[in-house]
């Protein structure tokens, strides 16, 4: 794009008028051809018409600019993705009579260029230069010129987010999950971490007296030693009471019979 198009800011909005007087506040009416005459898009070249139908666009910040424009038959079906402008802006009334001219619209921040000035030429077969002619109507060219359309700061950091979340997603996985790769031969690649022993620091080592029963639905949860000194004590508890002296050496002479 040449400087002078980039200074340029994208057109937002096209319409017609019926008259140069009630050209809506903030749009450029094309009131007259690149050489100077009357840019009417209604007048007859045989009769004279009361009927006057101008072209205008405006260039303010909206959330949409125009992309595209073409220009067709009026009996011809819309174009996809395409608008036409089928009244007056001022008046309500058809915008052409045998044309129509029909645009295409985008979000701004979608858009890397946009139209961003118009034109109308005397006759068809003069060229502008930098412009692409839309069509002809009335023995005059309609011409628009492509922009560039500006960014923001904000917008161009909203779009550079994406990729750096992307990238710093990428490395926390890479750093955090050490992977093993195996070679065609069959050995492992080893890696920085492989033969360092991880250990439980301990700090999270409780110490058994100093923790506490916890009683979860009727359930008591109790450390080793407490478990092994309540077995102890019921198997102490099982145990038949010890005989008396005199028992115990009857039961010793009679084992010494046998």
């Amino acid at each position: 794009m040449s400087e002078e198009s980039n200074k340029l800011d994208p057109v937002s909005a096209v319409g017609i008028v019926s008259s140069l007087s009630k050209t809506p506040e903030g749009y450029y009416v094309v009131a007259q051809t690149t050489d100077g005459s009357d840019a009417d898009l209604w007048k007859d070249g045989l009769f004279k018409s009361k009927v006057t139908r101008y072209l205008c666009f405006s260039r303010k910040t909206e959330p949409e600019v125009v992309v595209d424009m073409k220009l067709i038959d009026i009996k011809d079906p819309v174009p996809e993705s395409f608008t036409p402008v089928q009244e007056t802006l001022d008046k309500k009334e058809a915008a052409m009579r045998k044309r129509r001219l029909c645009v295409k619209m985008s979000t701004r921040e979608a858009a890397e260029t946009a139209v961003c000035d118009i034109q109308i030429t005397a006759k068809s077969k003069y060229q502008l230069v930098n412009y692409t002619c839309v069509g002809e109507i009335n023995n005059m060219g309609l011409w628009y010129r492509m922009g560039d359309v500006p960014r923001s700061q904000s917008s161009h950091q909203t779009r550079s987010a994406p990729k750096t979340d992307a990238l710093y997603s990428a490395t926390r996985i890479a750093i955090s999950r050490p992977q093993y790769q195996q070679q065609n031969t069959g050995i492992y690649t080893m890696t920085a971490l492989d033969d360092v022993p991880f250990m439980v620091s301990e700090k999270f080592h409780a110490k058994p007296q100093q923790m506490q029963q916890v009683n979860l639905m009727g359930i008591t949860i109790k450390s080793l030693a407490e478990i092994e000194e309540e077995v102890s004590r019921g198997c102490n508890a099982r145990l038949p009471p010890p005989l008396p002296p005199l028992a115990q050496n009857a039961k010793q002479t009679v084992l010494g019979c046998n």
